[in-house]
């Protein structure tokens, strides 16, 4: 009879942490407010107050938003404070910058919020690969947020990973 196939790996105790999971599902929205300046070229008081007042700013209820200005334009402080204010209480999040700042900003909030008790001594593996856009800013957050209370962590899949840390022994 032959033997028994053991899984080694789901009998080593490592647990598996996948950014992906824990990515929230709302909506992206990207806000260019480069339509908005006059000749495309300069930011006018009026004419940005108009058009934030007449913008359908529903589409952006319950998602997370990046504004930005794809024009090589010098835009006021102010500017960027007053479309946050008309995105205030519809956003989730609003954010200055691209889509990597955006994401790495939800990432951030969200492994604040993770409870890292459930990893006390505990070989972690950070799932390397993804199908989203998990920026590499949310792996170097975790892993400040990781290293204080792991026995070791690693990067990768359980059947290769790369050591990235191991608690010293006493």
């Amino acid at each position: 009879m032959a033997d028994e196939i053991v899984n080694k790996i789901a009998n080593s105790g490592l647990v598996n942490i996948d950014l992906e999971e824990l990515y929230p599902k709302s909506k992206r929205h990207a806000l260019d407010i480069a339509p908005w300046l006059y000749e495309g070229v300069m930011l006018r008081e009026k004419d940005f107050r108009d058009h934030i007042k007449n913008h359908d700013w529903s589409q952006y209820n319950d998602a997370y938003v990046h504004v930005f200005c794809s024009e090589d334009a010098i835009i006021p402080q102010w500017a960027w404070i007053l479309v946050a204010r008309a995105l205030n209480g519809r956003a989730i999040r609003t954010v200055y910058g691209d889509r990597e700042a955006l994401e790495a900003l939800i990432f951030e909030t969200v492994i604040n919020q993770l409870d890292v008790d459930e990893y006390h001594g505990k070989k972690v593996i950070v799932k390397g690969c993804s199908n989203l856009p998990v920026p590499v800013q949310a792996y170097i957050k975790l892993t400040e947020k990781l290293t204080p209370v792991v026995q070791s962590l690693m990067y990768g899949e359980a059947c290769s990973t790369v050591p990235i840390y191991k608690k010293p022994k006493d």
